[in-house]
């Protein structure tokens, strides 16, 4: 199930650090259920394999309708601001949506908006071949070790087949985890994509890169549906891989 919320600032301008993503997911845990909030947080779902705690839910940078001002290290939003937030738990997305409903108004960054509306998004019906954008970016890494035997973060780009590779890999635990079967095949390959679309976005003190741009799925129907649902590639749930189906137009984002 995915949401889209629109809301607003109740004092007209939200201004934001630049790198937000930290704030987004506090927002989210903050409005679920105290138990489900906690069990995902902490423990989130175990995939059989590998034992991996996966946390299973996604969300996009904010979407403005009004173009934003973006100075050196905050953004200033006016007007109504779009957010999605996506998850194959249904128990998630309902708790989130009742609690913004129901509290009608909450604080990002200290700033206090309005909620104007809450609406459930469907999975798009399935298609073999589907272009998608991503709304906030794809990161794909390994750890890997260097000859002084110390740990080094190595982000692929899309231009590198272990970048699609591995988001199929990484698709596959998330439906073995979640349905409890194994589905092979799908290719992930870049659409629209050019330097300009790298992204490097700093979560807690951490460097993380990611790519923006336009992907060609070619996917089981498992694995494309939990794509739209939990997600592209990795640190889902930090605000990276969101995607929606491209419509060939942009939309103002941030």
């Amino acid at each position: 199930m995915r949401l889209r919320i629109k809301f607003k600032p109740r004092n007209s301008i939200l201004v934001l650090p630049y790198h937000y993503n930290s704030f987004i997911q506090a927002l989210i845990y903050k409005h679920l259920d105290g138990l489900l909030a906690e069990s995902i947080h902490n423990e989130g779902f175990e995939e059989p394999e590998t034992k991996r705690q996966l946390k299973l839910f996604t969300f996009s940078r904010l979407i403005p309708e009004n173009k934003p001002k973006i100075e050196k290290k905050h953004i200033a939003f006016r007007g109504i601001i779009n957010l999605i937030v996506s998850s194959p738990h249904h128990g998630f997305i309902q708790s989130f949506a009742s609690n913004l409903l129901m509290n009608g108004r909450f604080f990002l960054g200290g700033e206090s908006l309005d909620v104007v509306s809450v609406e459930v998004e469907p999975v798009p019906s399935y298609r073999e071949n589907v272009i998608v954008k991503a709304l906030s970016p794809i990161t794909v890494y390994s750890t890997l070790m260097t000859s002084d035997g110390r740990k080094k973060t190595y982000y692929y780009n899309p231009f590198e087949s272990d970048f699609g590779d591995l988001i199929i890999k990484n698709l596959q635990r998330k439906v073995r985890t979640w349905l409890g079967i194994e589905k092979d095949g799908g290719s992930i390959k870049p659409y629209r994509v050019s330097s300009k679309d790298e992204r490097m976005v700093i979560y807690k003190n951490t460097v993380i890169k990611g790519w923006d741009g336009l992907y060609e799925l070619q996917l089981p129907p498992e694995l494309l549906e939990m794509a739209f649902e939990a997600g592209l590639g990795a640190k889902n749930s930090q605000g990276f891989g969101c995607i929606e189906v491209w419509k060939g137009r942009d939309k103002t984002e941030a």
